[in-house]
């Protein structure tokens, strides 16, 4: 059953707007507080438009990007609130998922927040988070998740972000955190090169317990659980001397991490085949990458 009323969406939509607002806010913070001679970075924001296959408005949403930082090489932290009517490709991959009623209705709203961070100092992961909440008139849910891509892996670094991660769940269930960390290293997997494209993290999708306020509740705090986890293991090593040999494997590691949001990431296909900016969806790719 779909009983929705607007006010659940326009909540959802505040929230991810909210969440941007803060996450921005603290990066840079971030970059006031590193020093050295480099001017500290800020966020470049701008408008992203939708437009749907008879050129009418179907949302958008705002790109905010830093490049060139003290700490952040390039960072994108998108929102938007698109709508409209799903091509037959998206129909069809929808329905292939079970959504109900994709054949009768094509009618669609989604709204949500994605990041990606790569960092100057090789020490200093990468990361990738985003959450979401996608309307049909047949189904809802909630998706997303955060997880963690070291160029350079420290077991303290993996230990923290995941027990950061595991502490926001945890209330919302017992079974949540072990079940969408699995579902994370299925999901990150880069099947050509028989590797994870980095230390895991959670990952979920399709989230629906028939509770709305519940699984709003879980989604917000798996968006809270973001900053600490991340910010710790970023305390931890921007101020740390790294050598050519640590470069060198952030570019390469950039690679695969290009790679896989090219070949296999889902929020790509979807925001290409729907019509979003692809700036903005295209985001998550490195400002420099290396492949051997």
């Amino acid at each position: 059953m779909n009983d929705l009323s607007p006010d659940h969406k326009t909540r959802a939509a505040a929230w991810f707007r909210s969440l941007r607002d803060e996450i921005v806010a603290a990066f840079e913070q971030v970059e006031q507080t590193q020093g050295g001679d480099a001017k500290p970075g800020t966020f470049d924001v701008s408008e992203t438009k939708r437009t749907s296959e008879d050129g009418s408005d179907a949302g958008g949403g705002l790109m905010s990007v830093m490049r060139g930082g003290r700490v952040f090489e390039k960072v994108g932290v998108n929102v938007s609130e698109v709508y409209g009517e799903l091509g037959e490709r998206a129909q069809k991959a929808m329905a292939a998922r079970g959504v109900p009623g994709m054949a009768d209705d094509p009618r669609f709203w989604a709204s949500g927040i994605s990041l990606v961070a790569h960092m100057q100092n090789p020490r200093v992961p990468a990361v990738h988070m985003n959450t979401r909440m996608f309307w049909t008139p047949g189904a809802w849910w909630f998706g997303g998740g955060s997880d963690l891509n070291p160029a350079i892996e420290y077991d303290e670094d993996t230990a923290f972000f995941h027990k950061t991660l595991k502490d926001h769940c945890d209330p919302h269930g017992p079974d949540l955190y072990d079940r969408y960390k699995k579902w994370a290293d299925e999901y990150f997997y880069v099947p050509h090169r028989n590797r994870a494209r980095g230390v895991g993290g959670i990952f979920y999708d399709d989230h629906n317990t028939g509770d709305w306020e519940a699984d709003f509740a879980f989604t917000q705090d798996v968006g809270r659980a973001f900053l600490p986890a991340f910010l710790g293991c970023v305390e931890r090593r921007r101020h740390e001397v790294f050598t050519e040999e640590d470069r060198e494997k952030q570019l390469v590691h950039r690679g695969l991490y290009a790679e896989y949001n090219l070949v296999y990431d889902r929020g790509t296909k979807f925001g290409l085949e729907t019509g979003h900016d692809a700036n903005a969806v295209l985001m998550s790719l490195p400002p420099i990458a290396k492949w051997t």
